[in-house]
């Protein structure tokens, strides 16, 4: 296997990451709205994710860059076409993150309201996004001869990529819900349960018409199978819901986003960027990576840091692995 097609499989493997840890971060955000009834139900759930949603973030940090230094011409087609997207997203996440720090820091409930505000649409806006986002690249753009994207905003909300939008809302608010009731205790807990089970079936619908929508435009074998993996894991997190069985709702969650990245990336490969235009214009792995060079001291560096990051976050989760419930919430100010 060259280093290219090696960097093509990390990059996955890092949206993968991003998408597991961020999606149920994304979905709690969006429960502060749906789930929680009062102030203290919205502070548990922000609780839940407070001491990791930062080291998530992370992820996307890590595929942005090695995006830019592996592919560099995958990077700047692909970032110049979804500009302003791209720039909705930063800023719904930058917003986010103040409003994690600042929504306590004054006790006016005008104040704690607004920040609430900000965290669910800045949650439900990049979920959205992110779906609108791979559904292009999976399904292909207008890019030219010279690698540059020239169908403008209005070309990146094509049917498919709707869809594709709605499928990553649906399924990051599941994989929330399901991470709501597995860190929580009470009857925050009981209803985040139950709402799953209302968000499982409707999910499912929406991931199984994309999936199957994919595999018949650009699917073979090997997407095949990560469809029918997506499909069945679902299904297993919907009834280990339904069973109670939290901590296997959340994993079978988490493998149905893994197996619906790995969808989009091997209906990709060899290609990074498909051209609805003229398939001799796709980037592919080859003419859009950089020098041999580069990838080598790119592979040292990477193989060296990521045991490093992955203990460290790993030991993080273990740390704050306790439920927490509104009992556990100090009286406000």
């Amino acid at each position: 296997m060259e280093l290219h097609d090696v960097w093509f499989v990390l990059i996955a493997v890092l949206w993968t990451g991003y998408f597991f840890l961020e999606g149920f971060d994304f979905g709690i955000g969006v429960l502060t709205r749906l789930l929680a009834r009062d102030r203290d139900e919205r502070r548990v759930l922000i609780n839940t994710i407070g001491p990791v949603w930062d080291g998530n973030e992370v992820w996307l940090l890590s595929a942005a860059g090695a995006t830019f230094a592996a592919f560099p011409s995958w990077y700047a087609t692909l970032f110049s076409g979804f500009y302003l997207p791209m720039l909705l997203i930063l800023v719904c996440l930058i917003v986010r993150g103040v409003a994690f720090e600042y929504r306590a820091k004054r006790p006016e409930v005008n104040w704690q309201r607004n920040w609430e505000h900000a965290i669910f649409w800045a949650s439900l806006i990049p979920a959205l996004l992110w779906g609108v986002f791979f559904g292009n690249i999976v399904h292909g753009m207008k890019i030219d001869a010279h690698m540059e994207y020239v169908g403008g905003l209005g070309g990146l909300f094509n049917p498919y990529a709707v869809v594709g939008g709605l499928v990553t809302l649906a399924l990051f608010t599941f994989h929330g819900t399901v991470f709501a009731a597995l860190k929580t205790v009470g009857d925050i807990r009981v209803r985040a349960r139950r709402l799953a089970l209302v968000l499982g079936p409707v999910a499912a619908v929406l991931v199984f018409g994309f999936l199957i929508w994919t595999q018949a435009d650009s699917g073979d074998g090997t997407s095949l199978i990560a469809m029918a993996v997506a499909m069945a894991a679902l299904l297993c997190a919907i009834g280990a819901n339904a069973a109670g069985r939290e901590g296997w709702s959340f994993a079978f969650s988490g493998v149905t986003i893994a197996a619906v990245v790995a969808m989009f990336f091997l209906t990709l490969f060899p290609n990074v960027m498909p051209s609805s235009l003229n398939e001799q214009w796709n980037l592919t792995v080859t003419n859009a990576s950089s020098g041999p060079y580069t990838l080598k001291i790119m592979t040292w560096g990477a193989g060296i840091a990521t045991p490093i990051v992955l203990l460290y976050q790993g030991w993080t989760y273990w740390v704050f692995r306790k439920r927490i419930g509104t009992q556990h919430i100090a009286d406000s100010h």
